[in-house]
């Protein structure tokens, strides 16, 4: 079977809610949509009010406080937001990504080999067993190690180690300052060994989110080989579907995900930052025109805040004096703009009691972004 690029994108905006807003708990629509990359607080909090109807942020706030939704280093070595009965297959197939990238070169200019890795993370885990300042942990670490050691150590531990991210308070949560806590009481993994029926896992979840893909696609969702990638797939055979993509590409799929026709109306959004569609694929086309990759994937990997428009991006936005400030890219018709301003009247609403200046640390790059058209969508 073959499918369109139209068809691959449409299937992308299904199952990550963006076709329609749903009626969802904040955990099941996580769970939904795989994981919510969470590097800037805000971001998991707008990622969800573009997809769930009638989203309340502080349902949200509850589900960090209660632990059902968690904050750690996951896919792709960055933070991301799950429901917490992901996390421990999510990031046991994480393991050998985790081990290579953090065990590595800067962990033994410290002196410290993986070894050491693995002597230290329970009794780390032990200390972080309630609530923790990346101080506190830092100093533990110099008592443990000696002076001029510590800070090596915590840069490859508070990753490898499998801590979570406390809620610390602030508008979304969790604050510039983070606090830790030690994931749970199993016995952390260790060694650099990958874990294939973790892997397998979250290949299955990885396509239920965000299929059809390709062996790339899914090795660059969870920067992990590509081969164990094959391996996890050919273990899956007969419950993945290969099918054709657009330029010849095998594309494996779960059977019956939705998979809507070309021609189904994709509404406007305003993405947040990072957001996980933009990042989730080899090939990024599916959602970011090839011209305007640049524009929005930063040389830094800052990920603008984009406008969606007929399910690719399109320009970007930022808040503004009495609303939000677009940027597009191209062109666009005037019923585009009407639905891209009751978008930013709800985005305004919605950051009035938490943040209304949100990502402003980011404006520098709209210096660097070429003239377009460029609206403001009053509040």
């Amino acid at each position: 079977m073959e499918i369109t690029a139209l068809e691959l994108n449409r299937a992308t905006l299904a199952r990550q809610l963006l076709l329609r807003r749903e009626p969802l708990p904040v955990g099941e629509a996580i769970r939904r949509v795989v994981a919510l990359q969470a590097q800037t607080p805000a971001s998991p909090y707008l990622a969800l009010w573009n997809r769930v109807a009638g989203f309340d942020p502080a349902e949200l706030d509850a589900a960090f406080t209660a632990r059902e939704v968690v904050k750690a280093t996951l896919m792709r070595i960055t933070l991301h937001a799950v429901h917490v009965g992901d996390h421990e297959v999510f990031r046991a197939a994480m393991q050998q990504t985790l081990y290579a990238s953090r065990l590595g070169n800067r962990f033994a200019a410290a002196g410290l080999t993986p070894a050491d890795a693995e002597e230290l993370v329970p009794e780390l885990l032990a200390f972080a067993g309630r609530q923790r300042t990346a101080a506190e942990l830092e100093a533990w670490l110099e008592r443990r190690l000696g002076a001029g050691k510590q800070a090596g150590a915590w840069w490859g531990l508070r990753s490898y180690a499998p801590l979570l991210h406390v809620p610390t308070g602030g508008p979304w949560s969790f604050g510039t300052r983070p606090s830790f806590v030690a994931a749970g009481t199993a016995p952390p993994r260790s060694g650099r060994e990958p874990v294939p029926e973790a892997l397998r896992t979250l290949v299955l979840r990885y396509l239920e989110g965000f299929g059809p893909a390709s062996v790339a696609d899914v090795a660059q969702f969870a920067m992990v080989q590509r081969a164990p990638v094959r391996a996890a797939l050919r273990a899956l055979d007969g419950t993945v579907e290969q099918l054709k993509g657009p330029d010849g590409t095998a594309l494996f799929d779960v059977p019956g995900a939705p998979r809507p026709p070309a021609d189904t109306p994709a509404p406007p959004r305003l993405m947040a930052m990072w957001d996980s569609v933009l990042l989730a694929y080899a090939d990024r086309g599916r959602v970011i025109p090839p011209a305007f990759r640049p524009l929005v994937i930063r040389v830094n990997g800052d990920v603008l805040p984009t406008l969606l428009v007929d399910g690719r991006v399109a320009g970007v936005w930022r808040p503004a004096d009495g609303g939000i400030e677009a940027t597009a890219f191209h062109d666009l018709a005037p019923g585009v703009w009407d639905g891209l301003a009751d978008e930013a009247r709800s985005l305004t609403a919605l950051l009035a009691g938490r943040d209304p200046r949100v990502y402003s640390r980011h404006e520098h790059w709209w210096a660097r972004l070429p003239r377009g058209q460029v609206r403001l969508l009053p509040a």
